[in-house]
């Protein structure tokens, strides 16, 4: 997920998809202590889309 792409949600939108990120960031944490996770990148990337949505909707906050 690119930052341009979340620039052009609204605030609800961005809502959602945090809580959709959060969501996975917790499943996958369950994985991983469960030793289910094969791919242990997914959980960086997830993190970072996390960052990227909390910053722009910090950017909106401070535009508005």
């Amino acid at each position: 997920m690119k930052a341009s792409e979340l620039r052009g949600k609204s605030a609800a939108e961005l809502t959602t998809e945090l809580e959709a990120l959060l969501r996975a960031q917790f499943s996958l944490c369950m994985q991983v202590a469960t030793q289910q996770l094969s791919n242990s990148s997914q959980l960086s990337k997830v993190r970072k889309d996390i960052a990227r949505v909390k910053t722009v909707m910090t950017q909106l906050k401070r535009s508005a």
